[in-house]
């Protein structure tokens, strides 16, 4: 369980800072542009998705082995 919050983590993570550097600089990275109902807060989601890594990686390391 902890390799799945740890993946699924660096995966919210990545998404994340992708969504800014596409955000910031118009390249066509991520997945945050592609979903049609996300349109308009992508710095929001983007945000929120980097958030969510670290609450991701908390728990993981609150995890026994």
């Amino acid at each position: 369980m902890k390799k799945v919050l740890e993946v699924v983590g660096f995966i919210a993570l990545v998404q994340g800072a992708l969504g800014f550097v596409q955000e910031f600089t118009d390249w066509n990275v991520g997945l945050v542009r592609r979903v049609p109902f996300l349109h308009g807060y992508e710095v929001f989601v983007s945000f929120v998705l980097i958030v969510l890594a670290c609450a991701l990686f908390a728990a993981a390391d609150s995890r026994k082995r």
